[in-house]
């Protein structure tokens, strides 16, 4: 019997050292916008590349124009209030010789109603579809992601519940994926939907500070992931757990 069997990266590859010395410099006035964007086009070209000649038959754009895998969506949309790296990447972490912990940004929380500025990943799927002989993968954040910029202290006036925030969130998010699917995108990715983190005590207690149960995370991120899903036939959608 044959089994056939297929593989692509998950989405990130590492920035190589030239994009990240390209951000620094850029951050720090250094360069012009437009030699950062060069430096980020010849790092999605690299990564093209690379996955090309491994052989894969599905190809992403190695998330190179990102600070993490979803500040895209900090990026393009205003009222997620202040932030840095760290809003991404607080929590508990396990090497193989050692543990470390991240602090919650105290600052973290959305602190204005959401307002799209620009489409999230569109830019990115326009660069890396006519790049790659390939099927091109876009990545987008699950909603359950973004409980993380809710605060009860921070959000309160323009978001009185979690429901509300998450409301929007999940709006944003579909009318991403619609446009994709308008300009020809055929494989969609929703990375790191919480479900795993319900699993772990630290993660589920966060939840549950919130004010919901974890059988109720656990439905609300299956529904909010359906949401955004729902109604884009011919389109294959894949998680990143």
């Amino acid at each position: 019997m044959t089994i056939a069997a297929r593989a692509d990266v998950v989405g990130s590859l590492l920035r190589p050292p030239d994009l990240l010395k390209a951000r620094k410099d850029f951050e720090a006035g250094f360069i012009s916008e437009a030699e950062f964007r060069a430096a980020e086009d010849r790092a999605v070209d690299d990564a093209i590349t690379l996955q090309e000649e491994a052989g894969l038959t599905v190809v992403t754009d190695g998330e190179m124009r990102r600070l993490s895998f979803q500040s895209q969506m900090t990026e393009a949309v205003d009222g997620f209030g202040a932030y840095d790296l760290d809003a991404f990447l607080w929590g508990n972490w396990r090497g193989k010789n050692e543990e470390w912990r991240i602090a919650r940004p105290p600052s973290l929380g959305a602190t204005g109603k959401l307002r799209r500025r620009r489409y999230l990943s569109k830019a990115e799927y326009e660069y890396l579809c006519p790049r790659t002989r390939q099927t091109p993968k876009i990545t987008l954040p699950s909603p359950s992601l973004w409980v993380n910029f809710w605060s009860s202290e921070l959000s309160g006036a323009a978001y009185p519940t979690l429901d509300s925030f998450l409301t929007d969130v999940v709006d944003i998010l579909r009318d991403e994926v619609a446009e994709l699917v308008r300009i020809g995108a055929a494989y969609i990715q929703l990375d790191a939907p919480h479900y795993t983190a319900l699993l772990d005590p630290g993660g589920s207690a966060f939840y549950e500070s919130q004010g919901w149960t974890r059988d109720k995370w656990l439905s609300l991120g299956i529904e909010m992931d359906n949401a955004v899903m729902s109604g884009f036939g011919g389109v294959t959608f894949g998680f990143h757990l």
